[in-house]
């Protein structure tokens, strides 16, 4: 019995954290006003007929705290980096000078401050009903072991106890980096 249980709450503690982690990638990929490379995360270049993350074909620096330089590894994809760049919701004008791209990071307004504070929310949401999926998931797993007799109903509700407890401690994690995030985007 306990092989099963161990067995059932690792793998929705698993997925849970994995779900974590989407979001708080997410987030980092949201411009605040700060030069970041994770802004560039979305990024991705044609690269000899592949979708390729810019990441992969480019060296990409922060020599200054509101500017990003990128200096391809092969010259002639500056091109596709800047049309890729100007084409994204970043909201940055590329600057190219023959060998490299240079982004300003321009600060932020009130208004635009304002929608990045709403996507950061979509984004936590998703990752909560994520979460939440995972619990009804195993939850439904759990009902059917019940249902063959393969657990008793004692087990069954312990089980899902601490299924919500794992449910509630990843949507507060959740709740806590949106937190920071809004903190991180309202900061002037």
């Amino acid at each position: 019995m306990s092989e099963i249980k161990d067995k059932l709450l690792l793998d929705a503690e698993k997925k849970m954290k994995l779900s974590i982690e989407k979001t708080q990638h997410e987030f980092d990929t949201i411009r605040t006003g700060r030069a970041s490379v994770f802004l560039l995360d979305r990024i991705y270049i044609d690269y000899y007929g592949n979708k390729t993350p810019l990441k992969h074909i480019a060296s990409i620096g922060i020599p200054e705290p509101r500017s990003i330089v990128i200096s391809p590894y092969e010259p002639k994809f500056l091109k596709e980096i800047e049309k890729q760049i100007l084409i994204s919701d970043l909201g940055i004008t590329p600057s190219n000078d023959g060998k490299i791209i240079r982004l300003a990071v321009p600060p932020l307004n009130e208004e635009r401050r304002m929608e990045l504070v709403k996507t950061v929310r979509k984004i936590s949401e998703d990752g909560r009903v994520t979460v939440r999926n995972i619990r009804r998931e195993k939850n439904d797993e759990l009902k059917k072991m019940k249902e063959k007799s393969e657990i008793t109903e004692d087990d069954l509700r312990d089980f899902q106890k601490q299924i919500q407890e794992l449910t509630d401690r990843c949507v507060g994690e959740i709740d806590k980096s949106l937190s920071q995030k809004e903190k991180e985007i309202m900061e002037v």
